[in-house]
């Protein structure tokens, strides 16, 4: 017999004890991070209400701190949303890291060398890093699909290979050509025309914030809302089960990172275009894990991994005000990031169940010798 109130339906969905579990991961998280970040603040001679104070004062106290924290969630969105579309269809996408480098690298030379009107530019500019993050993953993809090669080890080596190719490109092209003599690893400035326009005055915040929003918004509706978005999960999770389906696996699954590569791609064009307005080498400070990582905590979920990457912006900009009114260097914070991700990383879920089924056998016990003290006396 069917529910006839939706509605109670629904409540008793929310308050079900999966949700409370889901609830109970992240409140457990963020409190053993507040006791260890306390008891390593107060191990360096520092009072960590004031380090907290710090944190949430430099990463909101004014305008120009807001944007700095949304322009550092800009790339945590974009990483993110790449590795949810991989994730979310069952393929592991590690090469994020190195798209991003191959993206930044197209951008500054498509900003730097072609000369185009001013929206126009910045547009190219971005698009064309998405598709070099695509050149960048299509081997892995071409390889697991008609070799069987994991794409753990693929794509993950392709990071070395996308970043010490943008490095050479640079080095032994780039520079001799423009004739730049600095020691600094980077191309020329990019056009005032390639660049996106700014959102925070004072700030790097760009329109990149809503190229990121924009990417993590269509990304839930295409696996919410569409056929394809569930296609790429079926593909992902088993292919010869989709391919019964009548799914055309090899170009489903050739879609699944073709959307992840452009996505990882994109990040990098927008740093360049919207932040650094240049590739530089090693800019990246491990954005693309720090994707990998958030899209994680969120659980795969896209309107989540905003929420996320705007707390993971925070953390960093207000990291850098701990550095500067403590004694404590940043990495203080960045190692708490860290300490968040593990903890997250735990099955609660299965530790809830342990325990919810040890007290069950345990009451069962106790039934059992209860109703065979009882018969013995009877008896």
């Amino acid at each position: 017999m069917s529910d006839p109130k939706p509605s109670g339906r629904a409540i008793r969905q929310f308050f079900s004890p999966e949700v409370g579990i889901g609830a109970a991961r992240y409140v457990i998280s963020f409190a053993g991070v507040l006791a260890l970040g306390s008891i390593l603040i107060l191990a360096q001679g520092e009072d960590p209400v004031r380090a907290a104070a710090l944190i949430i004062n430099g990463a909101f106290g004014n305008t120009v701190s807001v944007g700095n924290s949304l322009r550092w969630a800009m790339p945590c969105m974009l990483t993110g949303a790449a590795s949810i579309i991989a994730f979310k269809s069952g393929v592991i996408n590690l090469g994020i890291e190195g798209q991003m480098y191959l993206g930044a690298f197209t951008a500054a030379v498509l900003g730097s060398f072609v000369d185009l009107p001013p929206t126009v530019h910045a547009l190219v500019c971005v698009v064309g890093a998405g598709v070099a993050g695509v050149i960048c993953v299509i081997i892995p993809a071409l390889m697991r699909l008609f070799f069987s090669i994991n794409e753990y080890v693929t794509t993950m080596m392709m990071n070395f290979i996308a970043t010490l190719f943008c490095d050479y490109f640079v080095v032994w092209v780039i520079m001799p050509i423009t004739g730049i003599t600095t020691v600094t690893v980077a191309t020329p400035t990019i056009s005032k025309s390639a660049r996106l326009s700014t959102l925070i005055r004072g700030t790097s915040c760009s329109s990149g914030l809503i190229i990121g929003m924009a990417a993590c918004l269509s990304v839930y509706f295409l696996y919410k809302f569409t056929i394809k978005g569930y296609e790429l999960k079926q593909v992902g999770e088993n292919l010869k089960f989709a391919k019964t389906g009548g799914v055309d696996v090899k170009r489903t699954f050739i879609t699944i990172f073709i959307l992840s590569g452009f996505l990882g791609g994109l990040s990098g064009g927008v740093e360049v275009t919207g932040g650094y307005y240049r590739y530089v080498s090693g800019f990246s400070y491990t954005m693309g894990w720090e994707g990998i990582m958030i899209a994680y905590i969120c659980n795969n979920n896209p309107i989540g991994l905003i929420f996320a990457s705007i707390v993971w912006g925070a953390l960093k900009t207000g990291a850098m005000s701990i550095e500067r009114g403590t004694s404590l260097n940043r990495l203080t914070v960045n190692l708490l990031q860290m300490f968040f991700v593990i903890l997250v990383s735990i099955n609660y879920e299965s530790i809830y169940h342990y325990f919810r089924d040890r007290a069950k056998r345990k009451r069962e016990i106790r039934q059992l010798l209860a109703s065979r003290a009882d018969e013995e006396e009877g008896a």
